[in-house]
């Protein structure tokens, strides 16, 4: 639950409230389209949801993971390197290898390493790469 006010909200109109860590700015829009018909629309940081996530796909790698009966999302912040994982920042350590770059961290008992190496083709770039235990993991979708 992220907002709960004991008051009723106006039927149509905006409401505004901050969401994560990082407390992004949220709204939702309510607008009438006709008689009790209402047309709802959500925008982070100033953005259609669409328009974010496309966005946010473009600068995060993210994984979806069960480790131990847990279930674990692993995101990836291309642009500073950060890992977090279920919201919360983890230790890291990198290292330079022949092919790239490899970041180590741990979840629980495990030992995970992404993996960051050139596609060799400059519209693909960077190829980054989740290992848990020695195995690599398959990257979310969506």
């Amino acid at each position: 639950e992220v907002l709960r006010r004991d008051w009723m909200f106006k039927l149509v109109g905006k409401e505004t409230f901050n969401v994560g860590n990082l407390d992004t700015k949220a709204t939702i829009n309510i607008d009438a389209v006709s008689g009790f018909a209402y047309e709802y629309t959500l925008e982070i940081n100033g953005k259609s949801l669409k328009k974010y996530m496309e966005n946010r796909s473009k600068v995060t790698s993210t994984w979806l993971l069960n480790l131990d009966g847990i279930d674990c999302r692993v995101v990836l912040e291309k642009d500073t390197m950060d890992i977090w994982c279920n919201g919360q920042k983890m230790e890291t350590a990198g290292e330079f290898v022949d092919d790239g770059t490899e970041t180590h961290f741990t979840l629980g008992d495990h030992d995970c390493c992404i993996k960051a190496v050139s596609s060799g083709r400059r519209r693909d770039g960077i190829i980054h790469t989740l290992l848990v235990d020695g195995t690599e993991m398959a990257e979310a979708t969506e």
